[in-house]
């Protein structure tokens, strides 16, 4: 698809701007929050909301309500994107705006990860007794043993392991089985979990989810459990989790269906307030990994947390090899 000259004008007079021009290139790192792009700019709210609504009239960026929220993104593939993304990539690197912006964009980023990380200290050891406060553990434990399959699997990669649930759960099926965290607490409670569990085949390792380090296709059964409503770029994550899914295995991520509580945001660290199942597909299908199957687990307390259960499959070798 290509567009009109009248919208190659529009895209490029919403982008040829110095703020709008920043927007852009802060975007193009993460999905970000109208008052954090307002403390990396310095501008005040209502002069940021009327340049993201430029950019969002001109298809550069899209918006989505998050709870009492708001997000913008980089428009998703596209002629509008592509049009943003050359015009980012002629920009020189040590741009001294854009360097500054970078740096305070850092700042808040962490900010960020060291509340996370002190929210993780303090609750390591009662993590599973807080998630139990949301929703019912056994019977969302028995439906990801069902969108796993009673197959074997060779390997099992659990991204954010936690507390070692899921590799104790999913764990038995696999020759072997890797955890990866950022929280060392959370790492020492997964190995003893692991050891407790009788497992001797769990491997337990300090890792990012955004950057694995595993080669391409290196499990053929990934999980993702209650993780991505924490992070800025839940995107990226779905992206890398399906990267390291091998040909013909599963991806399999569990999180929350939209809700309102807005407390779990200051209480809890959640950053983003559950996912449709529109926007996972369609993170998923951009990953490659159109085909996907979802379960929805309804809260057992009525102010409680739906649970949603996505569990996409890979391609076959043989597909894979021909596309």
């Amino acid at each position: 698809m290509q567009l009109s000259a009248r919208q190659i004008v529009d895209v490029l007079r919403a982008a040829g701007e110095p703020t709008r021009l920043r927007i852009l290139a802060l975007l193009e790192r993460e999905e970000l929050a109208v008052l954090e792009l307002c403390r990396v700019l310095d501008q005040s709210q209502p002069r940021v909301s009327r340049h993201l609504k430029l950019l969002a009239e001109a298809g550069l960026v899209e918006r989505f309500p998050d709870g009492a929220w708001v997000f913008y993104r980089l428009a998703g593939a596209g002629p509008q994107h592509d049009v943003a993304a050359e015009v980012l990539a002629r920009i020189a690197p040590d741009d001294p705006v854009l360097a500054r912006d970078r740096r305070k964009l850092d700042d808040v980023q962490a900010e960020r990860a060291a509340a996370a990380a002190a929210y993780f200290a303090e609750n390591a050891a009662q993590w599973d007794q807080i998630r139990a406060l949301y929703v019912g553990d056994a019977a969302v434990e028995a439906k990801i043993l069902e969108a796993a399959g009673a197959a074997r699997v060779r390997r099992l990669v659990d991204l954010g392991a936690g507390t070692g649930r899921m590799l104790t759960l999913l764990g038995p099926q696999a020759d072997q089985a890797l955890g990866l965290d950022l929280s060392q607490q959370m790492l020492n409670i997964a190995r003893r979990n692991a050891v407790e569990a009788g497992l001797t085949n769990v491997e337990l390792r300090h890792g990012d989810i955004f950057d694995t380090r595993l080669p391409e296709g290196a499990a053929d059964l990934v999980v993702v459990h209650q993780v991505l409503h924490y992070l800025g770029d839940p995107a990226a994550a779905v992206r890398e989790a399906a990267r390291i899914v091998a040909p013909g295995g599963r991806l399999i991520i569990v999180d929350f269906a939209p809700h309102k509580l807005e407390f779990l945001r200051e209480a809890h660290q959640h950053r983003r307030l559950g996912f449709s199942d529109e926007e996972m597909g369609r993170w998923l299908a951009d990953a490659g990994l159109p085909s996907v199957e979802d379960q929805s687990l309804p809260p057992v307390r009525a102010d409680g947390l739906t649970v949603k259960i996505w569990a996409a499959h890979g391609a076959p070798a043989v597909l894979r090899s021909a596309a």
